[in-house]
């Protein structure tokens, strides 16, 4: 093992330098997956994060780690449900070992698991372990580039619809907003027009992080997409917006409404980021084209590189082809256009979680529980894909 890989696994494996052929001949059998849940079980940490069971009077609850192990294998190994979880915790016994029950009958009910997925929930349980990941693992790395995206979550759950007696979904924007509405139409002479309220995205330059992420939209609904050929999607549920950096490395995560526009994240975002890594690039689709937004990520020290949204603006059409012409004519290659094929990283890693994390999965509800039952699935992803990007070996086999 790597001087580079063994900064991002934890003390287990580094003080057992034969770790798996003891473990072979105590765990049979012992596949490939349960190797790698091994490696990043180790990796996370999770024992450091999880508190330990409250004494006093009255029946004492059960190890809440075992548990949270339990909840990393569902993703690791693309469990759907919990039961199913709990059916093969039943049979297999090396996993039971892993996660550290010895005998079938001390792996807890159901409906415990389901009260510790909660506390977990109200704890950003998994959200806690994969921002110190982050900072540990890239902590002195320069990320070139940052990929933002977002990704329909299907819910079963059933949509919540607006009334017109429900109050706004953000607060006023600003005192003007406050004052009085003068009568319509123009203004007197010598009176000064009405200022316009901030945009969200205006409000956002000027806030910290959580209020920025409290002001969002958070309740299940319907979002509309239109998919690569051209066709409206629909879906109820969620929308899980992802900066994921080279290497298909996850760095933050919001989960909003589904009806939520990616522009409205797109600050938010970048504010987690820079807490957490040092980056240069931003790169982002024709959904991320505002002025505020590239504005913002100047001056934050970032280049922007957003795909360009002409609006039905025939005019802006024409001179983009213009230029290109102009670039084909004298063989000089588009920069930018370069640097944005890298976003397919984020793709990438949306496409993941949902295929092989449990993304597609999602039995809980509410958002809190869905966003840990996904961030689950973020924060494993996050570990293999530095385990990846660090380990040698790794990266031949899938090269």
């Amino acid at each position: 093992m790597g001087d580079d890989l063994k900064r991002y696994c934890g003390s287990w494996i580094n003080r057992q330098p034969s770790l798996f052929p003891g473990l072979k001949e105590e765990l049979d059998p012992l596949t490939a997956k349960l190797e790698r849940l091994i490696i990043i079980l180790d990796t996370l940490g999770l024992e450091a994060y999880v508190p330990s069971p409250p004494g006093g009077r009255g029946r004492p609850s059960g190890e809440r780690a075992p548990i949270a192990r339990a909840f990393v294998a569902k993703a690791v190994l693309d469990i759907p449900t919990t039961s199913a979880l709990l059916d093969r915790l039943k049979v297999d016994r090396s996993l039971r070992l892993i996660c550290g029950w010895e005998r079938s009958a001390d792996v807890p009910s159901e409906p415990t698991f389901s009260r510790a997925f909660a506390e977990f929930a109200r704890q950003q349980l998994p959200e806690r372990v994969h921002e110190q990941l982050v900072r540990h693992s890239l902590q002195g790395h320069i990320i070139g580039h940052v990929a933002r995206d977002a990704t329909e979550i299907e819910a079963r759950e059933k949509p919540k619809r607006r009334s017109d007696d429900d109050p706004p979904a953000t607060p006023p924007p600003n005192q003007a907003a406050l004052a009085p509405k003068r009568k319509r139409g123009r203004p007197r002479k010598g009176e000064p027009p009405e200022p316009k309220p901030l945009t969200r995205i205006e409000r956002q330059r000027q806030q910290p992080v959580d209020q920025m992420i409290g002001e969002l939209p958070t309740a299940c609904d319907v979002g509309t997409k239109r998919n690569s050929k051209g066709h409206k999607e629909s879906w109820i549920g969620y929308k899980l917006h992802l900066d994921t950096a080279d290497g298909m490395v996850p760095i933050a995560a919001i989960l909003t409404s589904a009806s939520t526009h990616d522009s409205q994240v797109a600050i938010p975002l970048a504010r987690q980021t820079d807490r957490r890594v040092t980056s240069l690039y931003h790169i982002m689709d024709a959904a991320y084209d505002a002025k505020a937004i590239l504005e913002d990520a100047l001056a934050n020290g970032h280049i922007a590189v957003v795909d360009r949204n002409i609006r039905g603006n025939t005019t802006l059409k024409a001179e983009i082809a213009a230029e290109e012409a102009r670039r084909s004519l004298i063989n000089l290659p588009d920069l930018d256009a370069e640097i944005y094929k890298n976003r397919t990283t984020a793709e990438r890693a949306n496409a993941r979680i949902k295929d092989e994390f449990g993304g597609r999965y999602v039995r809980v509800r509410g958002h809190a529980k869905v966003f840990c039952h996904l961030m689950f699935g973020v924060v494993v992803l996050a570990a293999d894909s530095l385990l990846r990007l660090f380990d040698p070996k790794t990266r031949t086999a899938t090269a």
